[in-house]
């Protein structure tokens, strides 16, 4: 596997890398929030734009990230809109969330841009689309989100797959368990990506309190970023990012 490096970190080796989201819906929020991420052992940061009251201006956006680029100092930070379809904040259309993708990564302070990869209709612009994210010089992480159950292991492996053909570095998946059977079909999907098709690191996850094994356990299944919260979780099932440190570690191989 290739493991992706961006500024301090390399994502794929070691321990899941363990990234805090920041959720606030105004820039005295937002900032607040990335100061008390700088007290925490968050390896990267997630700014969750959708929530920002301010998104569709993007003036605004570009002050803001030299913001928290300043703030975060050589700590990645990945820019995330997510919408409505998959669980996020705000709607948009495709035409809106491109060029606002586009915007950010000319802009430069973001690292990583993550991208939803199954819009409707717009399979065949995808590719070109994170193909041209990337020639501006970030990473992207392609995503899939199910609030409402769990595909069985071959749907799965089917998304990840595909992402990772469509050329984003980092493949992610975030399923919602009915049972804890769903659980173990998620794990056992992200062992298999990760034994037999990955040939990049891999994000998964089972959310809610039933899936919060599979936040600790990467390293054991093949998931190479978790994600945990200082305050405001913006998913379900996110564990405090001390706590989630701590229980890695005692999963950690000793040799």
């Amino acid at each position: 596997m290739n493991a992706v490096k961006v500024r301090n970190i390399t994502i794929g080796e070691g321990m899941p890398k363990i990234c805090v989201p920041i959720v606030g819906k105004t820039k005295e929020e937002i900032l607040a929030a990335a100061q008390e991420i700088l007290e925490v052992p968050a390896d990267l940061v997630e700014w969750r734009a959708d929530w920002f009251e301010s998104v569709f201006e993007i003036e605004k956006v570009k002050k803001l990230l030299a913001q928290l680029r300043d703030m975060l100092d050589d700590k990645p930070l990945l820019f995330t809109f997510r919408t409505k379809a998959e669980g996020g904040e705000k709607e948009i259309s495709f035409e809106q969330y491109r060029k606002l993708l586009q915007d950010v990564a000319g802009i430069g302070h973001a690292d990583m841009i993550d991208v939803e990869t199954f819009w409707e209709g717009h399979a065949s612009d995808m590719g070109d689309f994170i193909k041209g994210l990337q020639r501006s010089g970030v990473k992207v992480v392609g995503s899939n989100h199910d609030f409402v159950k769990t595909p069985d292991k071959a749907e799965i492996l089917r998304r990840l797959c595909h992402m990772q053909e469509i050329g984003v570095d980092i493949p992610k998946i975030a399923v919602m368990p009915q049972t804890p059977n769903d659980v173990l079909t998620l794990l056992d999907a992200t062992s298999e990506m990760r034994n037999r098709y990955a040939n990049r690191p891999i994000i998964t996850m089972s959310m809610g309190t039933l899936g919060a094994v599979s936040r600790i356990s990467g390293e054991i299944f093949g998931s190479s970023v978790t994600f945990g919260t200082v305050t405001q979780a913006s998913a379900p099932g996110q564990i405090e990012a001390k706590q989630l440190k701590n229980m890695m570690e005692i999963l950690h191989p000793t040799q």
